[in-house]
């Protein structure tokens, strides 16, 4: 057996100075807010402003730490920051949420298979900070790097580009190409999930085809935004417009039924 160097490589030591400054700059964050937490009193809005440049200036450096191997573990960083970010009701209702593109920008740069991130992606980037232009970039980044072998189970970046396009950019034709994209991706896998998942894709595309406007298209897309949300706001905002476009939901056993009405 060959005996293992004790002596590590400059790329190694690298590597590892990398790791614990990532860690380092996500623990600062998180060791600011403990603090004010603690404390239990709201800041004044000079001191949220400057959170808020200092949460710039954090993800901004994130951004330029050299990967030598640990991409994911940047990416992570990213995400954790934003989700620390996000969950601070205080601060953004004083700065907002401009500040949300950019960790976003960073954990699909540093890692395109991250799959979980992207309907999270989709719905704050455009709700929050009114950026659909953005989120549909970044779905498209994550989208040219997905493996063949990955795409039955990413089919859902289609469906969440699609979304922005139909009810925030005003492309029925760019939604419908997105949404037969997600059918062909899904039914790669013969699961009946999948096939069924692939079906109501084709059909939403149909739906478009047939009537640029159709309310059933709608309701759809804002499903996909119930589906993948992660805050009570953009919960109710979504029941609110199916029920406006004429749909009927239920929640029954965990699960989401909705009801459409005539087109």
């Amino acid at each position: 057996m060959r005996k293992l160097s004790t002596f590590l490589s400059v790329n190694q030591i690298l590597a590892l100075t990398t790791a614990i400054a990532t860690c380092a700059i996500v623990t600062h964050l998180q060791w600011n807010k403990m603090a004010e937490q603690k404390d239990g009193q709201r800041l004044s809005k000079s001191e949220y402003l400057k959170e808020e440049q200092d949460a710039a200036t954090n993800i901004e450096l994130l951004s330029k730490l050299p990967s030598l191997g640990f991409d994911n573990l940047i990416a992570d960083a990213a995400f954790l920051s934003f989700v620390q970010y996000f969950g601070d009701d205080n601060a953004r209702n004083v700065t907002g949420y401009s500040v949300t593109p950019k960790f976003f920008e960073v954990a699909v740069e540093r890692d395109p298979l991250f799959l979980e991130m992207y309907p999270i992606l989709s719905s704050t980037i455009t709700l929050f900070s009114g950026n659909p232009t953005k989120s549909i970039e970044l779905l498209d980044k994550g989208i040219q790097n997905i493996p063949e072998k990955l795409k039955s189970k990413a089919y859902f970046l289609h469906q969440a580009k699609a979304t922005d396009e139909l009810l925030f950019m005003g492309k029925p034709q760019a939604a419908e190409q997105s949404y037969r994209a997600a059918a062909e991706w899904v039914s790669k896998s013969p699961t009946e999930e999948n096939q069924a998942i692939a079906q109501r894709s084709l059909q939403t595309a149909q739906f478009l085809s047939k009537n640029p406007d159709s309310r059933n298209a709608q309701i759809n897309a804002w499903l996909n935004i119930l589906g993948s949300s992660i805050d009570e706001r953009t919960q109710t905002l979504a029941i609110r417009q199916i029920e406006q476009l004429g749909g009927t939901i239920e929640f029954m056993d965990g699960r989401i039924n909705i009801t459409f009405p005539d087109e």
